[in-house]
């Protein structure tokens, strides 16, 4: 039997709370895009494979390097032998050339490139990044999560969690060399009852046996990603380009998102998409919209 390392596989599903829901914050987004690229077209359709993984970027370069590639792999205890697909086409195809500037209105010093950016329609908080290679854990994976519906209505008390979104933050590196930009996501009162209802998702997840282990061990961070260097063109040495983040701090460090409520969470698919532009949902569960008497 050929066995090959787990982590030749890119991510294919993660647990999201969506944010797109509210066409106001997909305008916002757009907006954004729009004032740091200086150009009155939308970014909404660029990147179509773009993703707001954040947590997911710091990824080996193994990783990394991936393309369009067909992996067999063989499975024991009697599970079928199965080819995974891990389609990671390249994201960059539009962005600018090594020397080309894009439009920069008043704020020519940003030098940042339409690639950068999440999709607007997908945005979303991650709880949770998986790596499911056959239908059959998939199907389990969704099966997990419905069975977490009555404990995580019971963590949120049965009352509406909503989210605040204020300012940018830097997940690593430096203003001058930024690799994932994202929005800290916190939740409005003090109770900590969304924190709770992730916890009881993860370990479900992991539980079921479906998580790596280093993601097992990751500390939960909510936040909702706005721009990934992933998404831009690669370096002579295949690596992610950095970039520029000074001047977009200089002007939208303390940008209001605004608040939102939290009405779903989904099993999200990675590079597929449903007639709303959100990632492909294989399973969700409904949180509490209004307050129960």
């Amino acid at each position: 039997m050929r066995l090959l390392k787990l982590q030749v596989f890119d991510y294919s599903h993660f647990v999201s709370l969506p944010l797109a829901i509210h066409p106001e914050l997909v305008s916002k987004l757009v907006g954004f895009q729009n004032s740091i690229l200086g150009s009155s077209d939308a970014c909404i359709d660029e990147n179509p494979d773009g993703n707001s993984d954040g947590d997911n970027s710091e990824d080996s370069a193994q990783e990394q390097q991936l393309g369009n590639i067909s992996v067999e792999l063989e499975v024991a205890d009697d599970e079928e032998s199965v080819k995974v697909d891990v389609s990671v086409r390249p994201l960059d195809s539009n962005a600018p050339k090594e020397n080309e500037e894009p439009k920069s209105s008043n704020k020519s010093d940003l030098k940042i490139g339409k690639s950068v950016f999440i999709k607007p329609q997908t945005f979303h908080l991650t709880v949770l990044m998986l790596k499911l290679w056959n239908q059959k854990r998939v199907d389990l994976a969704a099966q997990v999560l419905k069975s977490t519906s009555s404990r995580v209505l019971d963590a949120l008390d049965n009352r509406p969690v909503f989210v605040r979104l204020k300012g940018l933050d830097l997940m690593r590196g430096s203003l001058a060399k930024a690799q994932v930009i994202y929005a800290p996501a916190e939740e409005i009162d003090s109770e900590n009852r969304l924190l709770h209802a992730c916890k009881i998702m993860i370990d479900a997840f992991v539980e079921a046996g479906l998580v790596i282990d280093k993601d097992a061990k990751s500390e939960l961070k909510l936040h909702a990603t706005v721009m990934n260097a992933r998404h831009r063109k690669r370096g002579k040495k295949g690596r992610f380009s950095s970039f520029n983040a000074r001047a977009i701090f200089e002007h939208f460090g303390s940008e209001e998102w605004g608040e939102y409520l939290i009405r779903e969470a989904h099993l999200s698919q990675r590079f597929k998409y449903d007639e709303n532009g959100y990632y492909h949902c294989c399973a969700s569960i409904p949180f509490p919209e209004n307050i129960s008497s």
